[in-house]
């Protein structure tokens, strides 16, 4: 997942088919797995509309889309957090992108996962500053949903280790001490992703965090993560 293929690989849209075949409700995506990586906007366009198609055929719906902000070597140091603007105005754009394809599909939930938002060397990052970048990211895209008036929620994925040592945000009590410091105009559309096998890494029961993001309405998703 995080280095080369090592199988052919599969068209986005054949799994969608397949799917659909075996009885499922729906699917969700990171944006590179249905367009390819720097892709232009006319084959984005139209990848969306053959997508859009199959669903109408099929009936599957698309429940969730998110971003790969992790892969690419341009995130080595982060992306909403990295120390570079560059890459930080990037990764924003990058998101938006995602967000569009999402709210064309129909997705209802925008998952965002900081899998390189953290650090090996404690040494090597302010968290402080670190913490006010990932903060700033999460409001912006937020903010850009609601400007754009899309049906859609975002959803912190946490998760407390790898790729990084350390990942920011790695419990879902994290996560819901984070969004308590978010802006209140987007702090309302910003809840949890459990994801069970990220709960699991560290001996942490999963019904816990479903609970307490449960408990605080901030359970927008869960990632069942079967492996």
């Amino acid at each position: 997942m995080f280095g080369r293929e090592v199988r052919r690989p599969l068209d986005p849209l054949d799994n969608i088919r397949q799917l659909s075949e075996l009885g499922l409700w729906g699917f969700n995506f990171h944006d590179d797995d249905l367009v390819p990586f720097g892709s232009t906007a006319a084959e984005t366009d139209r990848i969306l509309r053959a997508t859009r198609q199959l669903m109408d055929v099929t009936g599957i719906a698309c429940s969730m889309a998110t971003c790969n902000m992790f892969e690419q070597p341009v995130f080595r140091d982060g992306a909403l957090t990295s120390p570079d603007v560059r890459v930080r105005s990037y990764a924003r754009q990058k998101a938006m992108r995602a967000v569009d394809m999402g709210a064309e599909l129909g997705a209802s939930v925008f998952v965002m996962w900081g899998g390189r938002e953290g650090l090996e060397v404690e040494a090597s990052r302010d968290p402080l500053e670190a913490i006010k970048r990932y903060r700033e990211g999460v409001e912006f895209v937020a903010g850009y949903i609601a400007a754009q008036g899309y049906p859609m929620r975002v959803a912190i994925e946490p998760k407390p280790n790898e790729p990084r040592g350390d990942i920011f945000l790695p419990t879902a009590g994290h996560v819901l001490g984070f969004i308590a410091t978010l802006d209140p105009s987007v702090r309302d559309l910003v809840g949890v992703n459990p994801e069970v096998q990220h709960s699991r890494m560290v001996n942490i029961n999963t019904v816990h965090d479903v609970a307490q993001a449960l408990e605080a309405g901030k359970l927008f998703h869960i990632d069942l993560g079967a492996q």
